[in-house]
């Protein structure tokens, strides 16, 4: 187990069938450690973002007076909102505001937000990076009778360019904070996107960074190691599937921008892994089987968070049948019961237990993942930071509608 700071990392791979795999690739992942770090120096770059020397695109005297809302509504999709949602889900005792993220169409999500009383009385926060993103212009279009968008409650980042957004908000004298043209969303959580939401939500921004640069310099060991046992697994063409297994509830919006991470970073040239996120203990009871004495085609990342309180113990009913554990004992109990039996299965693992909630400790999960799945792309030869099947969905989508209002 390799232990660094707040997070502990267990590793299992039982593939012996690499000769020389781990010097050929430990050499060429201290080349990319190298690049990175010359990288975070470099403006227009994307690691620029993980340098205490990164410039936001906004001050934060003038955000000052957005702080005095007590409901902040967070419009986007995808990685350009998942960041913000992630972090402020797995710190949300940090703030006594009420947070709302809309991140899909959801029919019933928007129709409830309208019957809310004095909604126009709520911060928006609006985020698209190209400004025409169609599923948040469609949702600004349900809530603009009720919300009465204006420049005193909300704000939009965008990149500085002509788009339906910023044609919007010039409009309405609405706050454009420009949002990076060469980060994209799901690697823009250190930057405007995630940063904005979370600095009005009470989060520290400035501890959230504090040591996201850990494990390119005093712990790359760890990630070297993490990383050569992750690349057996892409090379092998028995595992097919990448599963997420959570055992911590506040980790929950972290695996959904963990996944999208990975699928949208790797899933290129007939390659890649499907990542998929499994819920523990409650999905030992209807995915176990499968997991245990199915294919052994899937390697797991294990999620867990270490809780020192212990809840109240009911003697009187579970004395005997718990001989009086918590029920975070319980849990810890059934995670450390799944490691013993992957082990002896040789089913492949990478445990990552959480013994801290705080900025730093999330800030350190992001960048250890993000530097996982370029690292990963670039020794598979794929560009870990672009999607083009998906530009493809986009044009279709508004080539359709376009055809519509046409007729």
């Amino acid at each position: 187990m390799s232990i660094y700071k707040n997070i502990y990392f267990e590793s299992f791979v039982p593939v012996d069938k690499f000769k020389n795999f781990k010097n050929q690739n430990k050499k060429f992942l201290n080349y990319l450690i190298e690049k990175t770090k010359d990288n975070i120096k470099k403006d227009q770059n994307i690691f620029n973002s993980f340098s205490r020397e990164f410039k936001l695109n906004f001050n934060l005297n003038e955000l000052t007076r957005y702080k005095k809302f007590k409901r902040i509504i967070t419009i986007g999709l995808g990685g350009s909102i998942l960041g913000a949602q992630a972090i402020n889900f797995f710190l949300k005792k940090k703030t006594k505001k009420e947070l709302i993220f809309v991140n899909n169409l959801e029919v019933n999500q928007i129709n409830k937000l309208n019957k809310i009383k004095n909604l126009e009385n709520s911060l928006f926060i609006i985020i698209s990076k190209s400004g025409n993103t169609l599923e948040v212009l469609s949702v600004i279009n349900s809530l603009k009778n009720k919300a009465n968008f204006n420049q005193k409650n909300s704000l939009i980042i965008t990149e500085n360019k002509r788009s339906f957004l910023s044609s919007f908000a010039q409009k309405l004298k609405i706050k454009i904070i420009f949002h990076r043209k060469y980060i994209g969303g799901r690697y823009s959580v250190f930057s405007e996107t995630a940063l904005v939401p979370c600095f009005l939500s009470d989060i520290n921004i400035v501890k959230l960074k504090k040591n996201i640069l850990k494990f390119l310099y005093a712990k790359k060991t760890i990630l070297i190691k993490n990383l050569i046992n992750l690349l057996k697994i892409y090379n092998s063409k028995k595992i097919n599937s990448l599963i997420l297994l959570n055992y911590s509830k506040e980790l929950e919006y972290f695996m959904l921008w963990c996944q999208q991470l990975i699928a949208e970073s790797l899933g290129k040239k007939g390659k890649g892994k499907l990542p998929s996120i499994s819920v523990g203990p409650r999905d030992h009871h209807s995915l176990l089987q499968l997991y245990l004495d199915g294919p052994k085609d899937n390697f797991f990342y294990i999620f867990s968070l270490k809780n020192k309180k212990k809840t109240n113990k009911n003697k009187e009913l579970f004395e005997d049948a718990l001989n009086n554990k918590s029920m975070n004992e319980l849990l810890d109990n059934q995670k450390n019961a799944m490691i013993a039996l992957f082990k002896n299965k040789k089913i492949p693992f990478l445990s990552i237990e959480i013994t801290k909630r705080d900025e730093e400790t999330i800030g350190e999960l992001f960048s250890y993942f993000i530097l996982e799945t370029v690292f990963v792309g670039e020794v598979l030869n794929i560009n870990p930071f672009d999607q083009p099947a998906v530009e493809q969905l986009k044009i279709l989508t508004k080539q359709n509608l376009f055809k519509k209002f046409q007729k």
